[in-house]
């Protein structure tokens, strides 16, 4: 089984894919119809969420060993420390090694329910993604990656010990990070410029959500746990009202982003899908990232 890591290190600059589990029927033949139409263009990896709490756990499992046994694609699972003992994760670990899944996201997970409440560890369980990272590398030859933070965890107290707790997940044994999504370049630039401060070269990559509805500005806004620069808003919130505009404004402004990361040379982009491929396929069509005969 190829690793993540492999994948960085052999291509010219690439993208990933990233899904959820379905819910229902139709909803994996949505889902598998998007992944028939990303394989021929050769993603670096496909990876599969993880439900608050371990709710869609074995939706996940089921979805990733179909990766792993009928595409040519790289699959990476992911997995949380969320109301799971110890003694749980490690059935899961081995479930999906025994899958033929060797890379894993390696992620603390959020409270179920509210992403900011109070996080309460398992009595049985892990405190920390560092010790979760630790776990899965004592269990077998797996590739690990972990999250990043541009404008740091919101738990997080300053950028400092934010950047401190992302380099001892990569001192635990992780060998790449995704970057939470964010808004400008520079905002993740300035994240890999704070990793390599800190003596650390491990590849970081960056998050990215096609702006394509309102409701995908919003959940990026969410997810960054951060405002956005005013330059954004004013230039998609006065077409909330007009989908076709908004859609095109706002994949013009994924692309400017894109390429201007690529020229700053990060490794992959890792595209937050919703399941769907059209605005992925868009966009990597846009940035020249499809393989010659692919």
């Amino acid at each position: 089984m190829t690793s993540v890591i492999e994948r960085l290190q052999s291509r010219a600059a690439g993208f990933s894919v990233e899904f959820f589990p379905p819910r229902d029927a139709a909803d994996e033949a949505v889902l598998w119809r998007s992944i028939r139409e990303l394989e021929p263009l050769d993603p670096a990896y496909v990876s599969i969420t993880y439900g608050a709490g371990g709710s869609s756990r074995q939706g996940t499992i089921r979805s990733i060993a179909r990766v792993a046994t009928e595409t040519t694609l790289v699959p990476m699972a992911h997995l949380t420390a969320v109301n799971h003992s110890v003694a749980e994760l490690r059935h899961v670990i081995g479930s999906y090694a025994a899958v033929g899944v060797r890379n894993i996201l390696a992620l603390r997970g959020d409270p179920p329910g509210d992403p900011y409440g109070e996080w309460v560890p398992h009595p049985h369980g892990l405190r920390y993604a560092e010790e979760l990272v630790t776990l899965v590398r004592s269990l077998g030859d797996f590739c690990v990656g972990v999250s990043a933070f541009p404008y740091g965890h919101p738990r997080s107290p300053d950028l400092a010990t934010d950047t401190a707790h992302l380099v001892r997940k990569f001192a635990a044994g992780a060998d790449f990070a995704i970057a939470q999504l964010f808004f400008e370049a520079e905002d993740f630039l300035r994240l890999r410029d704070r990793v390599c401060a800190a003596g650390c070269d491990k590849p970081i990559i960056p998050g990215i959500m096609p702006l394509t509805t309102p409701r995908t500005l919003a959940k990026t806004i969410e997810l960054s746990a951060a405002e956005p620069p005013r330059w954004l808003v004013d230039r998609l919130r006065p077409l909330s009202d007009d989908p076709k505009s908004f859609r095109a404004a706002g994949l013009d402004v994924v692309t400017e982003l894109c390429e201007r990361l690529l020229a700053e040379g990060v490794p992959v982009l890792h595209f937050y899908t919703f399941n769907r491929s059209k605005a992925t396929r868009e966009l990597v069509n846009r940035l020249g990232l499809v393989r010659v005969g692919a």
